[in-house]
């Protein structure tokens, strides 16, 4: 949600309209969407690589470190999906072609602004981590945020234009004035405060006349939020005399608006006199919708101190619509995504744009078939139309719809859901299966057999079986430098668990800190240097397998662990390393420092190396010899599958034998974040 130029304006009136406040000792209710953005775009990170997610999640640490040294409480609410009216569908995907536009522009060396892929779910790993009480609303979380905040009589933290018009007892506090990096000591103790600023709704409408607080939805609809778009309101608006604003256009039509609702006494009186500017025909229709807009700035049904306190979530619509109990927990604790959410109770999804190459057809489509598998799932516990009764005709595969980018413009294309037998896989019963069952179904979908990730840690097993299924079906041009960055890349959340272990071995420790640090020196690419637009597209589309491998894990209750997201990927990391492989292509040279990465990184190799096309490994300038490598990787194919699990040598990168050292060794040392 959000009122068009309400923001930018109560910000140029900032001293009538806000107070300054010591912020400290209390309880705070978190807008996780507009925080995770705000942290995201602030903060210089790097976003054209396709997210550095460790120096994101170092950030969001040390945000709520603020918070706790000031005896601050944060809880944070999460949007969950869209709206199931479908009313902010146009909005939706005119965001869609916003996000494609700022995609294409940073993936040509402009600016803009797109968030990682992946964001979301980083910024959910650290909230678990740091013990952070959050919650993830059914849908939209702004009335669930406002009547949460009433009811502990606490601010709200957000950089959403709507919390201007909510009726909070306790005020709103935009995130951009929110000074958490300077904190503050309250005079003459060591007691510490965040400087913020605080929107007085009573000064806003003192402005306007005394407006009554009860006319400020109506302004908002009238105004244009994300609900309502109405041609026929545009209509009126140009037919009332609205009075100019000194800044010009820009604040024209909230200065226009406000004025002229400060007239009336109430909302039915103004409505009543706008309605009277329309064509007869128009009005009951325009009432209505314009009367349903100005509910969602009234009291939420949903008590989420509830949750907060005793672990239960109860939502009216969730239960009108008959979903298992089970699935709206999970829900509620973020251990299902929106993207289910919309898929189970909308039947279509939103994919969202990376910075990608444009040329080409969307990263998302390598993944479909993992989507597939979800939406069987899915559909396993939908609501069947009577047509398809048991003495029905077999009908057609489920549809889903999904808005993917095409091109630089958005189009809705219709995916049919793998069919899967109710019996065995119905949605209601999901957490009962056997793991045994569920691990099969995970493997089928990702293609790849569970013997070859026997050796590698639990928690990197996933990342690993979704690399093999990216090696299959990836349609961009897949170098082997590709696969090395990557997977020198996964070994980032490894070397930092044995750098900062309890009771570490110094010399390991050491190997793993030099290495560490020539990571760090490999991701300070070039300023300014040009996006190679294949290697791009490439790694966006290994994270839209591992987005949805980490979805179907969670859908089938983690047969894997869930893998550590926070340091699992780093875009100027792989992009860094593939310029350096590209110049040195030895690895070995990179990894001889660390013994440990050096067996870990082997391991996953040859995990996923039966998994590539032939192709990968030609050698450079000797197109002839490619026959002959196919005919030799076909005919050593069982051989090389059982090398993977023997971890005896490092073929690609020398002849040198392992040590005695295990796996084992690192495995302790790393561990899957907890869902509870």
């Amino acid at each position: 949600m959000g009122i068009r130029g309400l923001m930018t304006f109560v910000e140029d009136h900032s001293n009538e309209f806000f107070t300054d406040v010591q912020l400290r000792d209390t309880k705070i209710i978190v807008d996780g969407y507009a925080l995770f953005h705000r942290l995201c775009f602030n903060s210089n990170l790097e976003i054209r690589y396709g997210g550095d997610y460790d120096s994101f999640a170092d950030v969001v640490q040390k945000f709520f470190e603020s918070l706790w040294a000031c005896n601050i409480s944060p809880y944070v609410v999460l949007d969950g999906g869209c709206d199931i009216s479908d009313k902010k569908l146009t909005t939706l995907k005119d965001r869609a072609r916003e996000r494609i536009q700022a995609a294409h522009s940073l993936s040509v060396g402009g600016g803009g602004c797109v968030c990682p892929l992946l964001i979301r779910e980083v910024f959910i790993q650290v909230l678990i981590k740091l013990q952070v009480c959050f919650v993830q609303c059914f849908s939209e979380a702004d009335r669930d945020i406002m009547t949460l905040a009433n009811h502990w009589n606490c601010p709200v933290l957000s950089s959403d234009s709507d919390f201007c018009i909510f009726d909070l007892k306790t005020g709103f506090c935009p995130l951009n004035s929110f000074q958490w990096r300077n904190l503050n000591t309250v005079k003459g103790t060591q007691n510490y405060y965040i400087p913020a600023k605080c929107f007085s709704l009573d000064a806003f409408c003192h402005h306007f006349n005394n407006m009554d607080r009860a006319l400020l939805p109506l302004f908002a609809v009238l105004c244009g939020n994300d609900h309502v778009n109405l041609p026929i309101v545009e209509a009126f608006l140009s037919k009332v005399r609205l009075p100019l604003s000194p800044k010009g256009r820009r604040h024209h039509r909230v200065l226009g608006v406000l004025n002229w609702l400060s007239h009336f006494d109430d909302p039915a009186e103004a409505l009543d006199s706008m309605l009277k500017h329309l064509p007869k025909k128009d009005r009951e229709r325009v009432k209505d919708l314009l009367c349903s807009s100005m509910e969602e700035y009234q009291q939420s049904q949903v008590k989420l101190q509830d949750f907060f306190q005793y672990g239960t979530y109860v939502c009216p619509d969730a239960l009108n619509l008959g979903l298992p109990e089970w699935v709206c927990l999970a829900l509620a604790k973020g251990h299902l995504s929106p993207f289910i959410r919309d898929a189970l109770v909308l039947r279509r999804t939103f994919l969202h744009t990376q910075v990608e190459n444009m040329q080409r057809p969307s990263a998302h489509k390598v993944s479909q078939s993992i989507r597939q598998t979800i939406y069987g799932l899915l559909w396993n516990g939908s609501s069947r139309p009577e047509s398809m009764s048991q003495n029905a005709l077999p009908s057609q595969p489920a549809a889903f719809s999904e808005v993917e980018r095409i091109s630089r413009n958005i189009k809705t294309s219709v995916v049919y859901a793998v069919e899967l037998p109710k019996d065995h896989f119905d949605l209601s019963k999901l957490t009962e299966l056997p793991l045994a069952r569920r691990q099969v179904l995970l493997f089928e979908t990702l293609k790849v057999t569970p013997a070859v990730l026997e050796t590698l840690p639990a928690c990197l097993r996933l990342p690993a079986a979704v690399t093999c299924y990216w090696l299959q079906h990836a349609e961009a041009k897949i170098k082997l430098h590709h696969l090395q960055a990557l997977l020198l890349g996964l070994l980032t959340g490894p070397l930092h668990a044995l750098i900062h272990s309890a009771g570490k071995d110094e010399l390991r420790a050491g190997g793993a800190e030099a290495l560490y640090d020539e990571f760090q020196r490999a991701k300070a690419l070039r300023p300014g240097a040009r996006l190679d637009l294949d290697t791009a597209h490439g790694f966006c589309q290994w994270q839209c397998c591992l987005q949805m491998g980490v979805y179907l894990n969670q859908l089938l209750s983690t047969p894997l662990p869930e893998p550590d997201l926070t340091r699992l990927y780093s875009g100027s990391l792989v992009h860094g390393l593939c310029q350096r492989l590209l110049a040195s292509p030895s690895v070995e040279s990179l990894l001889s420092m660390c013994p440990e990465a050096k067996q870990l990184y082997e391991l996953l190799f040859n995990a996923t190396r039966t998994y590539a096309p032939a192709e990968l490994f030609l050698p450079k300038g000797k197109p002839n010899a490619k026959a002959k490598r196919q005919k030799k990787k076909a005919a050593g194919g069982s051989k090389n599958r059982a090398r993977s699990t023997s971890g005896t040598r490092l073929w690609h990168v020398g002849s040198n034998r392992f040590g005695p050292l295990m796996v084992e060794d690192l495995e302790e040392h790393i561990e899957a974040p907890e869902l509870e």
